[in-house]
């Protein structure tokens, strides 16, 4: 049986994708490796037919048919919604729209203005994280829930998993897993660790660029302290079953733990 030689990498918006981008297009560019983007069905043509190749899709849609290869093996890796809701409205406020240039693309849903310019305008923190839910975010649940869980050449992990490995034992566990050709856990576990916020970007000093601009904050469950209750009933409504189908929540009563938006501005001072 030969070993797989192609290493797939996924993730989704706001769940470690620069981590992992940097983790793994480091790796393969300094070995000279071919970076394949499958943003479409004609990407697959882009893979080479023999040797080492990393192929990666932020959104997590890989044409059809690709994970069945038997020469490719992919890693995933997704994150508590909630969370997520809460990163992406602290980024969308103010990422730079260079380098998210969707975030500027007038739209006419919004009268002509861009996603960034609309939830700029929305007055309170309740509001923009409404318009947050029912934006990018929502497009971000659609593509998690999408996964093919369980995919016999997938390797699926937590954002919140990865962030607590301090040792790196999961994630090098993982490539262990995959024995992708090329990619030797040890090997690939180095640059992991250099680019994770418990190892060389521990120092907030050592971020720069694009890691700067997206992370702020690496904790887990973010949401019981951050979450507003008012947004928290509407997203248990609307989101409440996708929770249920990640495994991010068994019931409905993690709402009872979030707290009044005028209680969570009090404490923050």
């Amino acid at each position: 049986m030969t070993a797989p030689r192609i290493m797939a990498v996924g993730t989704h918006h706001k769940t470690g994708t620069v981590w992992m981008r940097r983790t793994f297009h480091r790796y393969a560019s300094d070995r000279g490796y071919p970076v394949v983007r499958m943003n479409r069905p004609s990407s697959v043509e882009e893979i080479p037919g023999a040797g080492p190749a990393l192929c990666v899709n932020w959104a997590s849609h890989f044409p059809a048919g690709f994970l069945d290869r038997a020469d490719v093996r992919a890693v995933h890796v997704i994150r508590d919604p909630r969370d997520v809701l809460l990163s992406g409205q602290r980024y969308h406020l103010t990422a730079k729209t260079g380098n998210e240039k969707w975030l500027a693309r007038p739209r006419r849903a919004f009268g002509g203005r861009s996603y960034q310019e609309a939830i700029r305008a929305l007055p309170t923190r309740v509001e923009q994280l409404l318009f947050e839910m029912r934006g990018k975010h929502a497009e971000t649940v659609a593509e998690m829930l999408a996964w093919p869980y369980g995919h016999r050449h997938a390797i699926d992990l937590r954002f919140e998993t990865l962030v607590t490995d301090t040792d790196c034992t999961m994630f090098r566990a993982a490539l262990d897993r995959a024995g992708v050709t090329g990619f030797g856990p040890d090997e690939v576990t180095e640059y992991y660790w250099r680019h994770a916020l418990f190892g060389g970007l521990a120092d907030p000093a050592a971020r720069k660029g694009l890691v700067k601009a997206h992370v702020k904050s690496g904790a887990v469950a973010q949401w019981r302290e951050r979450l507003p209750r008012e947004v928290a009933e509407l997203y248990a409504a609307e989101f409440g079953a996708a929770l249920i189908t990640l495994g991010y929540a068994e019931d409905m009563r993690w709402v009872e733990e979030c707290r009044p938006e005028a209680d969570l501005a009090a404490a923050a001072g």
